[in-house]
């Protein structure tokens, strides 16, 4: 058998309906490659072994009968375990959850089954998938394939993990302050956050399992290392969740342009409250200068008509408000009790907003949603940074509230690392993260933001940017 393990998902599905491979054959590589080298890295945390093995085997018989296809027929994944999968412990890194098997999909778990895909491991992530490393009680650490001295980020780091070491083509991630795109980026794979609302995330862990809404901001995206798969895997998430599927229905746009030349692309990446490293700030720029060199009309002084720091503001205010639902009503009047204190917990800071202060925030975020709407009439997508530099050291020290990073030699604030993904997390943007090259060994990529309901645009201008700047670069050693 070919080696499949850098395979992208649709080539994967193509070479099985082509029965070039097997599914049984797919799978069994994929649990040895785990087996023999996540060891270090510790991203596949769950195996469901046998019964992936009995799907395969159905999978297989379905190629042989002749039966349609679904467009991942076959394909052997691994998921985030915030997303409760029928038949696997799913613990979204709680101790409380470590033995909470569920006895049906998320949402977008059961879309990817669907489509025919094996869900054979969970990857792992920290609790409450609320940091941007990954590493909790129930399966400790999980390290970056490119460096195992560094975080592949989080909350979605076993899953960025798990690509870039070519255990899965295609991985499931949720996003709320990055947790798509800093793994991605830090990962040196590719990640797209939808607009808000467009992928259902029922089932998703945190709430707890059976909570019915759907947290503000956060939303469910698709992982891979090739945007074309990111492209098949949007078509195959995207649609109403169960309150809507009766009457309503999802048909996004297409790109606005089809031609890199005819996009007008918009570079933010200097603020004094979120400064980038000068090795990150110069891939950026060199992105900036392939679709210039393109023919992209590219605008290095566009902004829309807010201030960052207003912007990152009403991100953190609205982000703790939408995390809330985390952390037991006994502890919220600790806390508030307590005058709002943060107690070093990572996106607690305003967790006991009275509601008519949310009512507020919440004007003010969609006041800043119709600016950007105004901006986005005479740009077609914004560049971004993802964090301020490359992946970063473990830190596992507490509280969160006093770890720094080091950036230009100078020490910032570990929160500083999500300020630019709440630039656009906040507003509900689409935002696509790919690949632009390397520091030191490590990946970095782009942030790539652009009007809401408008994913296809952003996807596009990153598939250009993946042809022309390489795209994913394997790990050494894997």
């Amino acid at each position: 058998m070919s080696d499949f393990a850098y395979s992208t998902a649709i080539q994967t599905a193509r070479a099985i309906a082509n029965k070039d491979v097997s599914s049984r054959e797919l799978l069994q590589a994929s649990l040895d490659r785990v087996s023999k080298l996540d060891g270090p890295i510790n991203a596949v945390v769950a195996l469901d072994t046998e019964r992936a093995l009995n799907a395969a085997d159905k999978a297989d018989q379905a190629v042989s009968d002749g039966e349609v296809l679904g467009p991942l027929h076959g394909v052997p994944i691994t998921i985030k375990d915030s997303f409760q999968t029928e038949g696997v412990t799913t613990t979204s890194g709680a101790p409380e959850l470590s033995d909470f098997v569920p006895d049906g999909d998320a949402d977008p778990v059961a879309r990817y089954k669907a489509a025919g895909a094996i869900v054979y491991g969970k990857t792992n992530l920290p609790i409450w998938a609320a940091d941007l490393q990954s590493y909790n009680e129930v399966y400790g650490t999980t390290s970056n394939p490119y460096d195992i001295e560094c975080t592949p980020g989080g909350s979605s780091g076993g899953s960025g993990a798990s690509l870039a070491a070519g255990y899965t083509p295609l991985e499931l991630g949720s996003d709320i302050g990055g947790s798509i795109r800093i793994p991605a980026h830090w990962s040196g794979i590719c990640g797209h956050k939808p607009s808000y609302g467009i992928i259902s995330a029922r089932g998703q862990i945190p709430g707890m399992p059976g909570t019915l809404s759907q947290a503000d901001i956060a939303v469910s995206g698709p992982m891979a290392r090739d945007i074309d798969d990111l492209e098949m895997a949007l078509d195959i998430l995207a649609g109403p969740d169960s309150w809507n599927e009766k009457a309503f229905t999802i048909n996004l746009p297409p790109s606005r342009h089809e031609n890199i030349k005819d996009f007008r692309v918009a570079v933010w990446i200097d603020e004094e409250s979120a400064p980038i490293s000068e090795p990150y700030r110069q891939l950026l720029l060199g992105a900036a200068s392939a679709l210039e060199s393109a023919g992209a009309n590219v605008d290095y002084e566009a902004r829309p008509a807010f201030t960052f720091d207003k912007a990152v503001d009403t991100f953190f205010k609205l982000l703790s408000a939408a995390e809330a639902a985390t952390w037991s009503l006994s502890k919220l009047e600790e806390i508030a009790s307590q005058g709002n204190d943060p107690q070093g917990e990572f996106g607690i800071w305003h967790a006991t907003l009275r509601h008519r202060e949310w009512l507020s925030w919440h004007e003010r975020r969609m006041q800043q949603r119709d600016r950007w709407r105004q901006f986005f009439v005479n740009q077609d997508v914004v560049l971004l940074p993802v964090t301020l530099s490359e992946a970063i050291r473990h830190d596992h020290s507490t509280p969160f509230t006093n770890r720094t990073i080091n950036i230009n030699g100078a020490e910032r604030l570990y929160s500083d690392q999500i300020k630019w993904v709440g630039l656009t997390g906040v507003s509900l943007l689409p935002s696509t993260v790919v690949p632009i090259g390397m520091i030191d060994g490590k990946p970095v990529g782009v942030q790539i933001a652009g009007p809401f309901l408008e994913d296809r645009t952003t996807l596009a201008v990153a598939k250009f940017l993946q042809s022309a700047l390489g795209g994913f670069k394997k790990p050494n050693g894997f």
